[in-house]
């Protein structure tokens, strides 16, 4: 028999808390970007894609001018065929250059490099701004376990998760929320995604500098409390992980997410060990950060028929 509280024929599962290269959903019939959405565009891209799309704007603008020059003429030492000679006059004009090989003659000719010399000066203003932006936004330097473990601890099967701070420097006041987003069917019978909060043993640290395991115990009152992880699977659960904190450094909010789908939590095991010492030093391997070992699991604690998988 189907289960009434899952929507029926639901499509193949994908990452809804994605980054760039993951994100495969695709928005329809939207408003194109206007000019402010192209600068958040810019904010978030690479900075490859930065410079490209800079570089771009840059040339094409220059070939205008330089293609206005040239059929307008009024350009002293440049060839009248030439529109080489046209584009590279744009460019010293836009650059503000002023070799002096090159220079208007006529009323024409000064009139539009008057105009280039105001378009000039407002791209410049706003690349400049654009380049100090992305420079000066605060961005976390946060590594995420690959996978989630599932294991007793404390004798209560608990759901965890490790995260550590690549920076070495303290992240003040550092809080994390945790929540799994899964497909549901109201009593009105309508398709939903909920959004549901999962209780963390400890949310908040007063300073994150090293490494640390976040968990949830799985208990009566765990909305994970009698899910299986193929019933987790049927009802395309993501597990999502926000952490918000301040950079001791920068003085800054910083905030950071990762999310796991079912497939990415393994049951019945434990992160292994990541801090050690030697001699008087403690010693952190980021090369063991996404190990897991083998755990205890008591499956009847969470409601589930053993071995469920």
């Amino acid at each position: 028999m189907a289960d009434p509280t899952l929507p029926p024929n639901l499509p193949p599962q994908i990452r809804l808390f994605a980054n760039d290269t993951q994100r495969r959903l695709r928005v329809i019939n939207v408003r194109p970007p206007g000019l402010r959405d192209m600068y958040h565009l810019l904010l978030r891209a690479s900075w490859g894609r930065t410079f490209l799309v800079a570089a771009v704007v840059f040339l094409v603008i220059n070939a205008l001018f330089g293609l206005a020059y040239w059929a307008l003429g009024g350009v002293t030492n440049a060839r009248a065929d030439s529109f080489a000679d046209h584009f590279f006059f744009s460019v010293h004009t836009f650059g503000t250059i002023g070799y002096g090989s090159m220079y208007p003659q006529t009323t024409i000719a000064e009139v539009l490099v008057t105009f280039e010399s105001f378009v000039s000066l407002f791209l410049n203003a706003l690349v400049t701004g654009l380049v100090f932006a992305k420079f000066a936004r605060p961005t976390a330097r946060l590594l995420w376990t690959k996978t989630a473990v599932v294991s007793d601890r404390e004798g209560i099967p608990t759901l965890m998760f490790r995260v550590a701070n690549e920076r070495r420097n303290h992240v003040v006041e550092a809080t994390i929320r945790a929540a799994v987003v899964r497909a549901e069917v109201t009593r009105e019978g309508e398709s939903l995604r909920r959004v549901v909060d999962l209780p963390l043993v400890r949310s908040s640290s007063p300073t994150f500098i090293l490494t640390w395991t976040v968990m949830h115990q799985i208990t009566k009152d765990s909305p994970l409390y009698g899910l299986s992880p193929a019933q987790m699977r049927k009802m395309q659960s993501e597990i999502v992980l926000t952490l918000t904190g301040l950079d001791e450094t920068l003085g800054q909010t910083i905030n950071d997410r990762t999310s796991f789908l079912p497939d990415e939590v393994v049951w019945g095991a434990r992160f292994g060990d990541v801090i050690s010492t030697q001699g008087s030093d403690r010693v952190l391997d980021y090369a063991r950060f996404h190990d897991v070992r083998p755990a205890t699991l008591t499956w009847s604690a969470m409601g589930v028929t053993p071995d469920p998988v």
